[in-house]
C-alpha cells in the first residue's frame, strides 16, 4: 500500500514538474550546450586548416611576410582562449572569444587578397583544395552560429515565460545566455576597390 502511494506521489510530482517547465528548461539548456559544441567544432576545423594554408601560400608569396605573420598570430591568439561550455556562463569570455575569431576572419580575408597577386598560387591544386575546405568551413561556422543563436533564443524565452520563470527563480536559477553578435562595422557593406 505504501509503495503504491509513493509511486502515485512520484508520478504526480513528475507531472507537476513537466507542467511548470522544469524539464523544458533543462532540455533547452542542453540544446544550447550542444549547439555550442557545433560552433566549437566548426572553429576548430578552421583552426586546423590554417597552418597548411599558410604553408602553401608561403611557398609562392615570399614577400608577404606581414600578412602570413598576422594569420599565424591570430591563430595563436584564438588557441589561447579555452572555448569550453563554461564560456557560455561568462559573457566577458564569450566576447573575447568572438573578438579573437573576428580577428582571425579579418586576417584570413587579407590573406585571400594577397593570393590574388599570385596566379600560380591560385592555380595550385593544394591551394585550391584548401581554399574549398576553408570556404566550406566558413559556411559551417555560419550555420553553427545561427543554430546556436536560435537555441539561445529558445532557452532564454523558456526561462522568462510564466510559469517557467517562477520555477526557474525557485529551483533552477538559470541565467539568460548571450547570443553571437555581429562584429563591429558589419552593418556596413564592404567597399570594393580595384585601384589599390
Amino acid at each position: 500500500m505504501k509503495k503504491t502511494l509513493f509511486i502515485t506521489f512520484l508520478l504526480v510530482m513528475l507531472s507537476g514538474l513537466s507542467g511548470c517547465g522544469y524539464n523544458t528548461m533543462q532540455a533547452n539548456e542542453e540544446a544550447v550546450k550542444a549547439a555550442w559544441g557545433d560552433v566549437e567544432a566548426s572553429y576548430q576545423r578552421r583552426n586546423d586548416l590554417i597552418p597548411n594554408l599558410v604553408e602553401v601560400v608561403k611557398g609562392y608569396a615570399k614577400h608577404e611576410k606581414d600578412t602570413l605573420q598576422a594569420v599565424t598570430e591570430a591563430r595563436a591568439k584564438v588557441g589561447t582562449i579555452q572555448a569550453s561550455k563554461d564560456i557560455l556562463n561568462d559573457p566577458k569570455a564569450l566576447t573575447q572569444f568572438q573578438e579573437a575569431q573576428g580577428a582571425m576572419s579579418s586576417a584570413l580575408s587579407r590573406l585571400m587578397v594577397v593570393v590574388e597577386k599570385y596566379p600560380e598560387l591560385k592555380a595550385n591544386q593544394n591551394f585550391l583544395d584548401l581554399q574549398h575546405q576553408l570556404e566550406g568551413t566558413e559556411n559551417r561556422i555560419n550555420v553553427a552560429r545561427t543554430r546556436f543563436n536560435k537555441s539561445v533564443e529558445t532557452f532564454n524565452v523558456s526561462i522568462r515565460i510564466f510559469p517557467n520563470s517562477l520555477t526557474n527563480s525557485l529551483l533552477l536559477h538559470l541565467k539568460q545566455r548571450e547570443a553571437f553578435k555581429a562584429e563591429a562595422g558589419a552593418e556596413k557593406a564592404p567597399k570594393v576597390e580595384f585601384n589599390k
